[in-house]
């Protein structure tokens, strides 16, 4: 009775978890156009703060830049935070991307945006790859030693955190 009661609020977290996820999915078309709803004049001012667009004349414009980076960054930490798979981590390559033109939108002095993120990328990218390459080595040699399928594979080779804090500290 008591392992129930436990299976059934752990099922109800998980709904609840999923419908959030999908919520979010689902209205990402309208959070990508928010920029919409931000005024074309160079200083923005609210009654929470005031934005100065600086090298973008409008700040309509640089909240076009901002949501048109983080929306899809958004959608990639979805990914990365539900992906079950053996390869989630090279997701860390791309969400490194759109972090650093994120900042580089507010860094006034920047005149280029989207450019020489490449440089910035390499350290993630040198731990990234070869760890998903190793581990693909090593999957493909089981395989060949075993009559296993790749399902089975990821399986044994997937980490699961209990909880949301868990996942997050598996990698720090």
């Amino acid at each position: 009775m008591k392992e129930t009661r436990n299976f059934q609020r752990i099922d109800k977290k998980n709904l609840l978890l999923g419908s959030v996820i999908a919520t979010i999915i689902a209205i990402s078309p309208y959070l990508y156009y928010l920029h919409e709803s931000v005024p074309d004049t160079q200083i923005w001012d609210t009654f929470l703060f005031t934005y100065n667009s600086g090298y973008f004349e409008s700040a309509n414009n640089a909240m076009y830049f901002v949501f048109s980076k983080a929306v899809p960054l958004l959608l990639i930490f979805i990914w990365f935070f539900t992906c079950k798979h053996w390869w989630y981590h090279t997701l860390l390559v791309p969400i490194t991307m759109y972090l650093y033109q994120i900042f580089s939108i507010f860094n006034d002095d920047n005149q280029y945006i989207d450019e020489f993120q490449l440089i910035y990328m390499i350290p993630i990218m040198a731990i990234v790859i070869p760890s998903i390459y190793l581990l693909r080595a090593k999957m493909f040699n089981k395989i060949n030693e075993a009559n296993k399928s790749m399902e089975e594979f990821e399986e044994e080779f997937k980490m699961s955190p209990k909880n949301f804090w868990d996942k997050i500290k598996q990698y720090f």
